[in-house]
């Protein structure tokens, strides 16, 4: 087990005192600057702060006493000295990277701190992938705090995943040194009925005195949300509207409000701030799930901020929400979220509160990015053959694999459809009537089949259904092993024979993403590492999921962030309709449900 060799505040308090006292020199001081105080939400001119040991000692209007022949002196001239960014939500093989090439992406961004829950890595390997998760976050030179995942399955008798997470694993994690509590509790109806498990572990959380993290999936603010609430789950990013935030707010737990690849959920949720002028404390910004490209092309948590200021909020309030509001909800802010005395000396220079240009990011008293570049290492774990090695799939896939039979030789049927909702996590149930040729069920205008590929045991299982939404044409096929949260690998196509092209072509190279289109690979991304990430640079596997997005366009697709909304197919915790290995699933009732209805 790895653990932090960052010094804690009592290490290096006889420094702090005598840098702040003038008797010592310090290690860095930033002169005057203009210092972002998110505790007072004050702007304050003319400020020096002064760094030994990686964290500060001094704040305030002359550092001078604090300057010796050895200390790196930074002229602020004048610009915005703000503290680092806290993503508060989030899930690191979102990005198909690892802790170390993610880390290595955002610093430059302005991310010093992250609060990952490798849900994702747990229903593929476990509690060995959590920890190694865990280990090659804590070899970073910027924050990357871990939550215990919660839920493996997400939602058990629904799914079938590689592993399942048990309460002793729970218990067990809470004693790792960056662990910092509960990851999303996605067994919503689970804690609304008192489910021991699910119970156990929240209690086993709270025993430890850290956080338990929330997911209410539902429009339902009734007593299932009350009954929720009463459970123990201190947060939530599920909201998706106004009412969503207050209700959340108004029950005690802190809403957060995310801006990812594909969720746009800032804008509807902080005119709870702008316009109902409810206390920002309550409120808190995060990304849940960015991939590669978003990353690499267009930012991180200083998007999410810069995004919230675009939609009416005040820029100092905005980075509460990315700082001290994140810090204190997970019982850090001693530790992160503002430039004060013995925090950890995470900061950003820049010259615009509002445009937020990232010109300089410092984390523990040293800078790590310049100009949009990452100045440090980011260092790896060494990962075992046994998580490169998970996708197992019985044999070689043929067309017939994905032949879908008209039940009792109809002519035509009334299909069960998965409907996605651009920008949303959250799809609907349609139903379509569609035509049979041969006896078999024919993809048509906007409707193309999905499938899902046992992939964790080599059982042969394969799910067919249908979906609409993507807009593809012609002779198509993209297949993933990034199939939240179980992990399963999602074929969708219009075309059988394409199909199982692309699943076989994942097969082979152990894991990821491929577009095929008339017998040509248009694109592939690989990850073999658990089949969810690759460690490779940030920018080449964004340059491979540029092509891939790219391959999915040529097809037809027109959504935006499409991918995001393929990787979310087989989530059967979130409403209304999804599939997995047991099934086609209505997440409304939580039940398995026919993928052909009588026709009327």
């Amino acid at each position: 087990m790895i653990t932090s060799a960052f010094p804690t505040w009592p290490d290096v308090a006889p420094k702090l005192i005598e840098v702040a006292a003038g008797r010592a020199a310090a290690d860095v001081v930033f002169r005057g600057g203009s210092w972002v105080n998110v505790h007072t939400r004050e702007v304050l001119p003319d400020t020096d702060i002064a760094v030994v040991a990686g964290r500060i000692a001094y704040v305030g209007p002359d550092a001078t006493r604090c300057i010796g022949e050895g200390t790196e002196v930074v002229d602020a001239n004048g610009r915005f000295m703000v503290p680092g960014l806290c993503d508060a939500h989030m899930h690191i093989e979102s990005g198909m990277l690892t802790p170390a090439e993610f880390a290595r992406a955002v610093i430059p961004h302005g991310t010093t701190s992250m609060f990952t829950d490798p849900h994702e890595i747990a229903n593929v390997l476990g509690l060995d992938g959590v920890r190694m998760m865990h280990d090659e976050a804590l070899l970073q030179p910027v924050n990357i705090f871990t939550q215990m995942p919660s839920c493996a399955p997400s939602a058990p008798g629904l799914e079938t995943t590689g592993f399942e997470i048990t309460v002793d694993d729970v218990a067990e994690a809470m004693t790792w040194p960056g662990i910092v509590g509960l990851g999303e509790m996605m067994n919503f109806p689970g804690v609304a009925q008192a489910d021991p498990k699910m119970l156990a572990e929240i209690a086993a959380t709270q025993r430890a005195g850290k956080t338990v993290g929330g997911h209410y999936a539902s429009p339902d603010l009734g007593p299932d949300f009350a009954a929720y609430v009463a459970g123990g789950p201190a947060d939530d990013h599920e909201g998706t509207s106004e009412a969503d935030a207050i209700a959340r707010v108004r029950q005690g737990m802190r809403a957060m409000m995310r801006l990812g690849s594909a969720w746009y959920d800032v804008q509807a949720q902080i005119t709870a701030v702008t316009e109902k002028g409810l206390d920002p404390r309550g409120f808190i910004l995060c990304t849940d799930d960015c991939h590669s490209g978003t990353l690499v092309n267009e930012g991180h948590m200083n998007r999410v901020v810069r995004h919230a200021i675009a939609c009416g909020c005040d820029p100092v309030i905005a980075i509460q929400m990315a700082t001290i509001n994140t810090a204190t909800h997970f019982g850090l802010e001693r530790e992160i979220g503002s430039l004060t005395p013995g925090r950890r000396a995470d900061l950003i220079l820049t010259s615009d509160l509002k445009a937020l240009p990232i010109e300089e990011v410092w984390a523990r008293g040293r800078k790590v990015a310049a100009g949009g570049v990452c100045l440090v290492d980011c260092p790896h774990y060494d990962w075992p053959e046994a998580a490169r090695k998970t996708v197992r799939v019985k044999a070689a896939l043929s067309s017939q694999d994905f032949a879908i039979a008209a039940p009792g030789g109809a002519n035509a049927v009334r299909a069960n459809v998965i409907g996605v909702v651009e920008n949303q996590a959250p799809t609907k149930a349609l139903k379509r009537d569609m035509t049979v040729a041969d006896g078999l069920v024919e993809t048509q205008g906007d409707v193309c089949q999905i499938a899902l590929v046992e992939r964790h045991r080599a059982t042969g299982g394969i799910t067919n259904a249908f979906v609409s939404g993507f807009g593809y044409t012609g002779r198509m096929a993209m297949a993933s092993t990034v199939a939240h949260d179980s992990h399963h690998m999602i074929v969708v196509g219009t075309c059988r024979e394409q199909m199982a092209l692309a699943a076989n072509r994942l097969t082979d190279v152990g894991g990821g993403i491929t577009v095929f289109r008339d017998g040509e690979e248009l694109a592939l991304v690989e990850l073999p590492i658990a089949g969810l990430m690759s460690d490779d640079a940030a920018q080449n596997v964004a340059a491979k999921a540029e092509l891939m997005v790219q391959a999915m366009i040529d097809c037809g697709c027109t959504l935006n962030n499409a991918y995001m909304q393929h990787s979310l197919l087989a989530l059967v915790v979130i409403p209304e309709l999804r599939i997995s290995d047991k099934g086609l699933i209505d997440v409304r009732s939580f039940s398995e449900i026919p993928v052909f209805e009588p026709l009327s």
